[in-house]
Formats: C-alpha cells, sequence, structure tokens
C-alpha cells in the first residue's frame, strides 16, 4: 500500500521536537463508504467538534481487511464491497508516545442497513452518523476545530485521505 503522508507533531503543535521516543506502534484500517446516492459515512464527534472517517483498530486476530469489516458493521451498521485502496498514513503522536499507521480502502455500501453498535466510549463522545457528498465531507472536516490532541491529528489525516479521493 502506498504511504500518502507522514504527520508528526509540528503538523499539529507547530512545534519541533527532537527527543528521542519509543513509540507504540496502533495500526487500524479505515474507509470511505459510498452508497447508493454516493454520499459516503461520516462519523460526527459531537462532543469534540469533529468528524472522522469510520474505522478503528485491528486486534491481534485480524488482518486488515477483517477489521475493516468488523468497524463498518459496528460504526456504520453496513456490509461492504472493498473497490480500492487508497492508501495509508502515519501519525506520530509524540504526546501519547503511539505510532499511528492507517490503511485507508474505498469501499461500496452492499446488502441491507443495520443499526449501529457504537462503543460506550463512542456513545460517551457523542458519535453520531452522517451521510454526505465526498466534497461536502472535506468542507465540512476544513471546518472543523478539534480542541483535543487526538482530534487534531484525527481531522489532519482523515482531511488528508479525503483529498486523495479527489486527485
Amino acid at each position: 500500500m502506498k504511504l500518502i503522508r507522514e504527520i508528526t507533531e509540528k503538523d499539529i503543535t507547530n512545534k519541533e521536537t527532537y527527543e528521542e521516543i519509543s513509540y507504540k506502534v496502533r495500526k487500524a484500517s479505515r474507509a470511505i463508504v459510498f452508497n447508493e446516492a454516493n454520499k459516503i459515512a461520516l462519523l460526527n464527534v459531537s462532543k469534540d467538534n469533529y468528524h472522522k472517517l469510520p474505522g478503528g483498530g485491528i486486534e491481534k486476530d485480524e488482518d486488515i481487511i477483517t477489521a475493516l469489516r468488523r468497524e463498518l458493521m459496528e460504526e456504520v451498521g453496513v456490509e461492504i464491497n472493498v473497490l480500492n485502496e487508497l492508501g495509508m498514513i502515519i501519525e506520530y503522536r509524540n504526546g501519547f508516545k503511539q505510532l499511528q499507521i492507517s490503511y485507508c480502502y474505498l469501499c461500496k455500501v452492499i446488502g441491507e442497513y443495520q443499526e449501529t453498535s457504537f462503543t460506550e466510549e463512542e456513545k460517551d463522545n457523542g458519535f453520531i452518523l452522517e451521510w454526505v457528498s465526498l466534497n461536502e465531507a472535506i468542507s465540512i472536516l476544513e471546518k472543523d476545530s478539534p480542541e483535543k490532541y487526538m482530534g487534531k491529528f484525527i481531522k489532519e489525516r482523515d482531511l488528508e485521505f479525503l483529498k486523495t479521493v479527489t486527485m
């Protein structure tokens, strides 16, 4: 999978850090999922004023696509057909000593829609599923202003994924 971008602390905080850090690696799978109306799934994280693409961490017993299918069923309530690899983004989250690798795919909804099953943490963060056009999604993320450290990384990452589709 092609590397789209590396996001560093400087991209988020505008501060250069030169300390040596041992990172814990976290791998995640994400998707830009189109429905029959050519709209994409976007998760509104209402408690922190940002939106994100559906997806999440890859568990020990999963490959990337298995994790992707599980996450999309939980967060969007859909089965998907994976159309293509979009690429990956690496985030150096120094504040958490975490190196996150996100693999992103273009997907299409197949079958019936089911109820989402957000985790308690996702419910506490006010997750709301929305369906918007690709251009609307880009506009929404450009206007988002997350206050928390993690939200700033997520906005930067997912906006980059969305813009990669329109290139």
